[in-house]
């Protein structure tokens, strides 16, 4: 493979990878940045990327926007903050003037700050929202009717009495109206008995079926999901297109995006349990594998795998580790209780342990991700 090969080939996941992190971490900052600027705080910089720049422009009111080299994430520098993390008050800032430092960070109230700090996962669902809305309202969705057409021999929904032919009418009293949501529900439900309600012929029949947990491989690794051993009729009576329109695209959206922190939490919570696989924590270069896949499917794929990291980043920022989001509004909601901020002591020993935490995840993720994807990037480049 010549190295014009290789450079096509690397590419093909580098700038689709750019595309969606930039998305993503640029709509994350200007939710801080909005809220920021609503409640009277001046900003000296909104960074995309770190480390040096490579394209900055200075407006009239002394903000720096900029672009840097290493675009695995941003931030918004307030006026009298240290760094871009607000973790703490410049030397500065301590010696200015009062009108000056009015319009400062930490010359806010314990409300204010709390809305600025909350306000970048906010953008970061909002995100999620608005993409996943927009999918419903510009393309609609072509769909499977939830009639079976074949079961696996000694699956759970063999055992519990399902025969193809029958057309799933509702789970646990939810109507489904397409197989996917008869797939989620099921998927979802590993070893919980389901009571499905399906047509067949002109009764209405009602059985137990418990989804069996199965690990399957996906691009983002394994995933123990619930089965039962059914297969959809592909055929083309079966095909169900849908149209969507602006108020219920809204509300899909923002449905996907509540499914999404939902599965998220489920899968954090079987994780601690021992029910889930690890190695579904991702990091970077299993991120940028998945982006040039999804772009190799189509644009409206990549901007969809934006909606997905934009929900679980936000998701992800309100965790209460000092350092992320979560872990500010932890001390804002204790100085709210105690009526004074925790000390200065207390605070950078939590953002140490904070910053402890982050820098074991991510070193974790990317031993996975090298586990993942080393083999194909040799495959890709040897």
């Amino acid at each position: 493979m010549s190295l014009l090969d290789h450079a096509w080939g690397f590419g093909g996941y580098l700038f689709p990878f750019i595309f969606v992190i930039t998305l993503v971490v640029f709509f994350h900052e200007l939710g801080h940045y909005v809220v920021g600027r609503l409640c009277g705080v001046k900003v000296d910089a909104f960074s995309i990327g770190f480390g040096p720049e490579i394209w900055a422009y200075t407006r009239k009111n002394g903000e720096r926007w900029r672009v840097a080299w290493l675009p695995l994430g941003g931030y918004v520098k307030f006026h009298g903050d240290p760094n871009g993390a607000s973790a703490g008050m410049s030397d500065e800032a301590q010696d200015m003037a009062d009108a000056e430092r009015k319009v400062t960070f930490f010359g806010q109230s314990v409300g204010k700050r709390a809305a600025i700090v909350a306000a970048g996962p906010a953008a970061s669902f909002l995100l999620g929202v608005l993409i996943f809305a927009a999918s419903f309202y510009f393309e609609g969705r072509t769909v499977l009717s939830p009639v079976i057409e074949k079961l696996r021999a000694g699956e759970a929904g063999e055992a519990a009495g399902l025969q193809p032919g029958d057309l799933v009418v509702s789970i646990d009293g939810s109507p489904i109206r397409h197989w996917g949501e008869m797939q989620r529900i099921v998927q979802t439900s590993p070893d919980k008995t389901l009571a499905f309600v399906v047509q067949r012929g002109a009764k209405d029949l009602a059985l137990e079926v418990t989804p069996r947990r199965r690990e399957i491989t996906t691009s983002v690794g394994s995933h123990r999901v619930g089965l039962i051993g059914a297969e959809p009729s592909t055929r083309p009576e079966n095909l169900i297109r849908q149209q969507f329109g602006f108020v219920e695209s809204l509300g899909k959206g923002a449905y996907e995006t509540w499914f999404v922190v939902e599965r998220t939490v489920s899968y954090l919570v079987g994780l601690v349990a021992g029910r889930e696989s690890p190695d579904q924590i991702t990091g970077v270069l299993r991120i940028a594998e998945i982006s040039g896949l999804a772009a190799q499917v189509s644009f409206t794929s990549l901007v969809h795998l934006a909606g997905i990291l934009s929900v679980s980043i936000g998701l992800m920022n309100l965790f209460p580790i000092p350092m992320l989001d979560g872990g500010h509004l932890l001390y804002y909601g204790l100085e709210a209780l105690k009526g004074r901020p925790l000390s200065e002591k207390n605070q950078e020993l939590g953002f140490r342990f904070g910053l402890g935490v982050v820098m074991a995840l991510m070193i974790f993720a990317t031993i996975n991700d090298v586990l993942h994807v080393g083999p194909k990037l040799l495959k890709l480049f040897g």
